[in-house]
């Protein structure tokens, strides 16, 4: 059997120590920002900090999928050293990501005619994308080929369980995900909304409430809702630029559902540029989306 790698890209939002610790190579999204243009990896850019402080005060951003030859560039050093690419892609209703990059390994394949060059729509976004991708190099670390990883893949991706609430309803607007009215109307009323990516990889509302600790109740009732082993579960919480609140949620998790291992990272640039600061998102695998 070949070896092979997996390999995902930026909007998978998993923490540096974790990428390494999982042996990724991530493809990054670029973005522009105010009169700043940058790719999202770590060094590139202003600090994440800095980047939702800027945002909430009005700078405009705006992301891109990397183009073939990014796509290329990365995998073609794997494929030169004899390896298979595994590439689990960003939900493709979101972005052009995953349409991109299954085209490079296409073209790809005739560089290289007896690779196995797989890709997948995982229809997830954050770190819903990111504990598929996890989940997937635990199924490679037992031993299985390209094929089942890929295999398993499929079956699991529309099982990542995505809940997000959001604090500023005007960048949901200024991303189009929000009528003016709305975002008004609900900013008044301190509404919240609750949201999930859906069967077909879209960010969609579900719910709102009204008032931020009762969102967060919601995010944990969702999840309660459907979860599968919580006590066996590695579950994933990211966070636009809100580490206080996100360490709350993670404690209500481990209280309600007696989950042992949660991993707190950053909503990246490029889906924080649609979703704003103080974004927060709950990822679990339950028995369907």
């Amino acid at each position: 059997m070949r070896e092979y790698v997996i390999t995902t890209d930026s909007c998978c939002d998993l923490p540096q120590e974790l990428v390494q610790a999982l042996e990724l190579t991530v493809v990054p999204l670029n973005v522009q920002f105010g009169q700043e243009q940058f790719q999202n990896k770590p060094g590139d850019g202003p600090d994440i900090h800095e980047f939702y402080q800027r945002l909430a005060q009005g700078e405009k951003s705006q992301t891109s999928a990397p183009n073939v030859e990014a796509f290329k560039e990365a995998f073609r050093p794997h494929l030169q050293a004899g390896k298979d690419v595994l590439y689990l892609a960003f939900s493709s209703a979101l972005s052009a990501t995953y349409q991109t990059g299954a085209l490079a390994l296409e073209e790809l394949q005739e560089e290289f005619p007896d690779a196995t060059l797989l890709a997948v729509d995982t229809l997830c976004a954050s770190l819903g994308q990111g504990l598929l991708v996890d989940l997937v190099v635990q199924e490679k670390r037992k031993g299985k080929t390209i094929q089942e990883a890929y295999q398993f893949a499929q079956d699991t991706k529309l099982k990542i369980c995505h809940w997000f609430t959001v604090d500023d309803l005007g960048q949901l607007r200024r991303g189009g995900r929000l009528s003016a009215g709305k975002a008004v109307a609900g900013a008044l009323l301190n509404i919240k909304p609750v949201l999930h990516v859906d069967d077909q990889g879209r960010l969609v509302p579900v719910d709102t409430v009204r008032g931020r600790k009762k969102s967060l109740a919601a995010l944990v009732e969702r999840m309660k809702a459907t979860v599968v082993d919580p006590e066996g579960q590695h579950v994933y919480i990211s966070h636009g630029d809100c580490l206080e609140e996100a360490e709350t949620l993670a404690s209500m998790v481990r209280e309600a559902c007696h989950v042992p291992t949660v991993t707190i990272g950053y909503v990246g640039p490029v889906i924080g540029s649609h979703s704003g600061k103080g974004t927060l998102a709950l990822f679990s695998v339950g028995t369907k989306r």
